[in-house]
């Protein structure tokens, strides 16, 4: 979906489909009949915008194979749908039964990351609508924050100076500019905006690598949008991307009644990372399970995890979800004179990880919630002063 923004520049809404795991070609072609067609047709549009999310076997087939990656040019614009992002932090299996820590591996430190990233931009460079010049891909911050120091931190700022040099000889051969976006992340090395000011203005090329706001990652992390944003252009770090997405808010976390419903949301397949503010600072576990299970967390003050929740559909009370801090993320990005970015992508991939009376049971059902989900994210920014495109 596509919206001109009063400075005349067109703001790219789209959706992840990571919510769709698959991780052969013929997998993803199939998830563009089955899942994405769809949610455009319920959103009445001629055009559509997803957010690819390419496993590593898929990426690198493509990579190998000219013809096929011309075949998935060809479906997309049969189907009605463009790419102007893909989601590059996952690696490979993410549709597994139990993704966990597995997520964040390889991580910056390993040349396979390096590897995976740029065959991902040479596929988006050819991937782009004819009428953009402009792709951007969300990777991991780093890597996940045990057993990285400053070894680490200094491989990982190498690989990414050469993914910028990379970028520019591929805009220099194709005429189409690739940037990158570290995704922070609750318990990752880089788990704030404010953490990845360093490392960035170490790799010396805001040009290419910048941040991804991930609103859901923002709001648990309890980081205030507004100081969040005015530290980044501080410092001359750019957004390329932001996700909209939000996260599980419980206001008051030591009454009974709350703890059982947190806990229905409490699965095997992901990590989510809790957090709250304490007297001493932000306070934190690696899963819901772990906050619940013992006394890391005071008990005192609001708790959010890193569950996203549909955007539309707030979790039945006594639970809430942050979407306010959504509304406020996105004026600050795109209601201004002029947008701090133009890649905006819906991404609640825990569909299927909701409490099963909650989760989508066919496909239908699926694309309803997707579609809805991408029309509250319309409103928010018609309402803010942008108009949509045909």
């Amino acid at each position: 979906m596509r919206f001109r923004h009063p400075d005349g520049s067109v703001v790219h809404l789209s959706y992840c489909t990571n919510v769709h795991p698959a991780e052969t070609l013929d997998g993803v072609l199939a998830q563009l009949r089955d899942h994405c067609e769809p949610v455009r047709r319920r959103l009445g549009r001629d055009r559509l915008g997803i957010g690819l999310w390419l496993a590593r076997p898929v990426s690198r087939s493509l990579t190998d194979d000219p013809a096929a990656l011309r075949a998935l040019r060809a479906e997309l614009d049969r189907r009605g749908l463009e790419v102007v992002t893909l989601n590059g932090f996952p690696y490979e299996g993410f549709g597994l039964d139990e993704v966990k820590y597995r997520v964040y591996r390889p991580d910056w430190t390993e040349p396979e990351r390096l590897a995976y990233t740029t065959d991902l931009a040479r596929l988006l460079a050819a991937l782009l609508p004819a009428d953009v010049t402009e792709g951007t891909i969300s990777t991991l911050p780093l890597a996940w924050r045990r057993g990285f120091g400053p070894s680490g931190r200094a491989t990982a700022r190498d690989a990414l100076a050469v993914l910028a040099e990379r970028l520019d000889l591929l805009e220099e051969l194709t005429g189409k500019s690739i940037r990158v976006a570290l995704e922070p992340e609750p318990g990752c090395a880089v788990e704030t905006t404010a953490d990845a000011i360093g490392p960035l203005t170490a790799v010396g090329a805001p040009h290419r690598v910048g941040v991804c706001v991930d609103t859901c990652h923002l709001a648990t992390s309890f980081e205030d949008p507004a100081g969040a944003l005015s530290a980044l252009d501080t410092a001359g770090v750019t957004v390329p991307k932001a996700q909209l997405s939000a996260a599980l808010h419980a206001e008051h976390p030591h009454l009974p009644a709350v703890r059982e419903a947190l806990a229905a949301f409490a699965e095997p397949r992901f990590l989510h990372q809790t957090r709250t503010v304490a007297a001493g600072g932000l306070r934190g576990t690696d899963d819901l399970g772990e906050a619940l299970a013992g006394e890391s967390l005071p008990r005192t003050g609001p708790w959010r995890s890193h569950f996203h929740v549909p955007l539309h559909a707030w979790p039945a009370p006594p639970l809430a979800s942050t979407l306010p801090v959504v509304a406020d993320a996105l004026a600050l990005l795109v209601g201004g004179p002029v947008p701090r970015t133009r890649h905006l992508e819906v991404e609640t991939y825990t569909w299927q990880a909701l409490p099963p009376e909650l989760r989508p049971l066919t496909w239908a059902r699926l694309a309803d919630g997707i579609a809805a989900e991408l029309s509250l994210a319309r409103d928010l920014l018609t309402d803010l002063g942008l108009k949509e495109l045909p």
